[in-house]
């Protein structure tokens, strides 16, 4: 018997000389068995009350190549795991609270350190010596240019190699091209979307409409720059419980027969990993709003399913970070569309684009005579020194000196070789070998992995339950949005129960996972629509954003916004089952009552500090 493939698009281009209709049938038949096979991953219809008693990583595993035998399709990802990211297996670190995209890998980032002339010397020095600098000195750092938007766009200016072979290589990745599209370089999603908010015309299109689930720092920074300029700002909400999104009002929003203006869009909620449809883009554009699409939720490769050429959003925010696991520091790269260029303002100067500036040999120049930190220099350092903000010296194609490998790419792409008259005559690559694998691995077997794998543990979380006596059973884990679906993203967000039902705080959570090295994320959902049906669950389900950790930003008349703070996990193309066994584990360990005392008492007995409850 043929195992199913569990791919949406397997099925449908394996199925093309089918009607609609066949397709459909065959579509629903492929998420039915997939649903069938989540089930019978982990012993079908059974419950855990006791974290000491739950299956093995081995067995559980095994069960899951059962029940997906196409998983084992996706084990060239455990290669490139164990090959470029080795670095946490040796930690046992978790992570789970990464979004964006990778552009190096660790292996890549230790190889570039220990190739160089300079940690040989290090190396040899007083063993009183600090290290080389790892986090904020490979492969490049960044300065800050004062500049409007519409003026960085239009003209550019001179760009050193490093950010022309990158902007050439992300525009790739992102499936791109420069006839369509110009893109500057930002220090983050922040910078992006505030740069976008002092340079739109709010004031002949004075409409915000923003649809996001939980708080986005980032776009509660644009709203309340639109509002200054006198944009009038709405939201989508999300009806309770799936969280989708409440078509009917937000379909009515945008059809107004008025002046329109911003509407911005994610395609997936990077907390709850509810999907949405690419038509909403459509209906925005056919009555006249400008379309910000914000791919920083998006997987690997999950551009290749938007189709740019069709939808043409106006702008496109994406996040990339430095590498998994490790460096979380990057930079945001804001994509406008050629023909809306003109329609932007133009005097307006704001803080946010960036430079990349190459890290030459001074960064890893070392006094060991010295244990202060001025010992060591870089040129981020220089450039703060001046002026945070100061333009530094544009380096050009001719400004380069053949002849001298300067940066740490050519370092790597050179390695010990000496020929000059080589190096004279052949030019430096840029290799971002987390873009490079996400290539490698492509659309389909990332997305099928990620699949199976958030799936996988949301079934796992929702079969604990706290032990009982009686015929009351009380879940320890509560899912908030999609559940157990075919076609969610790859996040869920979720909180944890006591034996009472009461809710235990997601930040506390959060600190002992931290304890257990796992990194997870907290959220704050908004926006929640909630029918007459379910007033009761309103009343005691929402929680004010009235705290430190989830400060409203965006405060009216005094009034606090109320929504339900979560735990919140992101599932990467480096993550592997064994991760997110090992959350499953950590989470169990509630199931005992007495396990948040016991914790604080650890640590407390440990001389750390003590864990507040």
């Amino acid at each position: 018997m043929q195992s199913p493939c569990f791919s949406c698009i397997c099925c449908q281009n394996s199925h093309g000389d089918q009607n609609p209709s066949s397709r459909i049938s065959i579509i629903i038949t492929c998420h039915r068995e997939f649903i069938d096979a989540i089930a019978s991953s982990i012993h079908p219809n059974s419950q855990f009350t006791n974290h000491e008693c739950l299956p093995s990583y081995e067995e559980l595993f095994a069960n899951l190549q059962e029940a997906y035998p196409h998983y084992s399709q996706t084990n060239l990802a455990d290669e490139i795991r164990a090959n470029e990211y080795h670095h946490l297996t040796l930690s046992k670190h978790v992570c789970l609270d990464y979004t964006g995209n990778g552009l190096f890998s660790y292996y890549q980032q230790q190889k570039m350190i220990k190739s160089h002339p300079i940690h040989d010397s290090i190396a040899s020095s007083s063993s009183s010596a600090p290290p080389p600098p790892t986090h904020d000195e490979p492969f490049f750092n960044i300065s800050y240019k004062s500049v409007s938007l519409t003026t960085q766009l239009l003209y550019g200016g001179q760009e050193s190699v490093t950010e022309r072979k990158m902007r050439k290589r992300i525009m790739k990745y992102m499936n791109v091209s420069k006839h369509d599209y110009s893109m500057v370089f930002t220090a983050n999603q922040s910078s992006a979307f505030n740069l976008l908010a002092d340079s739109y015309p709010f004031e002949s299109n004075p409409n915000l409409l923003t649809v996001y689930d939980h708080e986005n720092e980032a776009v509660e920074g644009m709203i309340d720059n639109a509002r200054r300029k006198g944009a009038k700002v709405a939201a989508a909400e999300f009806s309770w419980p799936n969280l989708r999104i409440n078509s009917r009002k937000l379909g009515k929003t945008l059809s107004v027969k008025k002046k329109q203006g911003l509407f911005v869009f994610p395609l997936q909620s990077k907390v709850t990993g509810t999907r949405y449809s690419y038509q909403w883009m459509n209906i925005a554009q056919e009555n006249g709003w400008h379309v910000v699409f914000d791919a920083s939720a998006l997987g690997p490769k999950d551009m290749e399913t938007l189709g740019l050429s069709i939808f043409q959003p106006d702008f496109l925010i994406c996040s990339f970070y430095k590498v998994f696991g490790e460096n979380p520091s990057g930079f945001c790269c804001l994509f406008v569309k050629n023909p809306t260029i003109s329609q932007l303002n133009k005097s307006i100067t704001s803080l946010g684009i960036i430079r990349l500036v190459p890290v030459d040999t001074k960064s890893f120049e070392h006094d060991s005579s010295s244990s202060s930190s001025s010992s060591t220099s870089s040129v981020y350092n220089q450039e703060n020194s001046v002026s945070e903000f100061q333009e530094i010296e544009q380096v050009s194609d001719h400004d380069q000196e053949p002849k001298k490998i300067t940066t740490l790419f050519e370092i790597l792409k050179w390695g010990n070789k000496s020929n000059e008259k080589t190096l004279s005559t052949t030019t430096t690559s840029l290799e971002c070998r987390g873009l490079d694998h996400a290539d490698k691995l492509g659309l389909i077997l990332t997305s099928s992995r990620a699949r199976y794998l958030i799936n996988w543990l949301i079934n796992a979380l929702t079969r604990l339950q706290h032990p009982h006596t009686e015929d009351i059973h009380i879940p320890l884990v509560k899912i908030y949005g999609s559940t157990i679906h075919f076609n969610r993203g790859p996040a869920v967000a979720f909180n944890v129960f006591d034996w009472k039902g009461q809710k235990i705080d997601p930040t506390l959570v959060q600190k002992l996972a931290d304890r257990h090295n796992i990194s997870l994320s907290c959220a704050f959902l908004k926006h929640i629509w909630f029918s007459k049906m379910y007033d009761d669950e309103k009343n005691t389900t929402l929680d004010s954003c009235d705290d430190d950790n989830y400060k409203n930003k965006n405060k009216k008349k005094g009034k606090l916004s109320f929504g339900v703070s979560v735990i919140s996990v992101s599932i990467g193309m480096m993550t592997n089952f064994e991760d997110l066994y090992k959350l499953w584990s950590f989470i169990a360990r509630f199931l005992d009552a007495d396990f948040v005392e016991k914790e604080k008492w650890r640590y407390k007995a440990l001389n750390q500090t003590t864990i507040e409850v």
